[in-house]
């Protein structure tokens, strides 16, 4: 783990500040084997790599893998990639961190040769581009994350908050509004709210909007938004009255300036852990996360044998 952390962090492609942690690699082998566990759906019909033995990695290979999109998903790719890297001298292996639509934009566009993605690929808008552009691929999910909503440290007065309390901040209607804390609930102080959330490309922000206001995209504007997660740990770590959300791994390597709230959707309050999401408790903030792996390019040696 220390060889794997040291590696991540001279990643020359993009600093990823956050920190892999035995929870991090916890979450990815957890998904793995429960992924192998179903089956791979359509994917074994396919004879894809996910439905092989994976004995393409026991053989030296080489070349290069070009991965971007979801920074939720992002360091656990990283992860994988220093590991894959230390049995594979041979094979460079670069991850980016624009977003999942970032991600999708590029993949359709023959850049990349992996997607990183923390919700499906949309059928009305990012499939249709991939398949005009020739690009076939392969959906593998790798993990369930539980998106976790936050608090600076220094919040004293908020525990949990309901599903009906966070679509009260988040929706449209409370733009220039829900300004302060005390109005999300009066036992709550009167201090100023300072929100930061994901940025519209991000499928954080999809999967958030569509489970808390009730439709994806739909939320409001006067936020510190950001695809990047480092820069939302940054702005709600530095404000008294800040609120943020993220997925549970970026809440786990900053615990000495955040605060995770429970989550009430009518059935009490629930923690967001890696337990809560895999059981299926942390609802609705509990989701998939997935990889997007183009058909053309797991025909190269190299590649294969990184996603299997």
């Amino acid at each position: 783990l220390r060889a794997t952390l040291a590696a991540v962090q001279r990643s020359e492609r993009r600093t990823v500040s956050l920190r892999v942690t035995t929870r991090i690699f916890l979450l990815l082998v957890v998904g793995t084997f429960a992924l192998i566990a179903t089956g791979c759906g359509r994917d074994e019909e396919e004879g894809t790599p996910a439905a092989t033995g994976g004995e393409t990695s026991a053989e030296q290979v080489s070349g290069s893998i070009e991965v971007d999109g979801s920074s939720t998903v992002g360091p656990l790719v990283t992860a994988a990639a220093e590991q894959f890297q230390g049995e594979q001298p041979g094979v460079q292996v670069t991850v980016g961190i624009s977003g999942t639509g970032g991600g999708f934009e590029r993949f359709c566009a023959g850049e990349t040769d992996i997607s990183n993605a923390s919700r499906p690929i949309k059928d009305d808008e990012e499939a249709p581009l991939c398949q005009q552009n020739g690009v076939e691929y392969t959906e593998l999910q790798v993990a369930t994350d539980a998106l976790t909503v936050v608090t600076n440290k220094e919040n004293d007065w908020a525990d949990c908050l309901t599903t009906d309390q966070l679509k009260k901040i988040w929706e449209p209607a409370a733009e220039g509004k829900v300004k302060n804390w005390n109005q999300v609930d009066p036992s709550f102080p009167d201090q100023k709210l300072s929100l930061a959330g994901a940025g519209t490309d991000s499928g954080t922000f999809d999967y958030f909007t569509d489970e808390i206001n009730g439709e994806e995209g739909a939320s409001r504007s006067d936020y510190s938004a950001s695809e990047d997660d480092n820069v939302i740990v940054q702005g709600v770590g530095g404000e008294r009255g800040g609120l943020g959300y993220f997925g549970f791994s970026y809440y786990e390597e900053n615990q000495d300036t955040l605060k995770a709230l429970a989550i009430d959707n009518g059935d009490g309050c629930i923690e967001p852990s890696v337990e809560t999401a895999q059981d299926g408790s942390y609802t609705p903030l509990a989701r998939p996360l997935f990889v997007y792996a183009k058909k053309e390019a797991l025909a190269k040696p190299a590649v294969e044998a990184f996603v299997t």
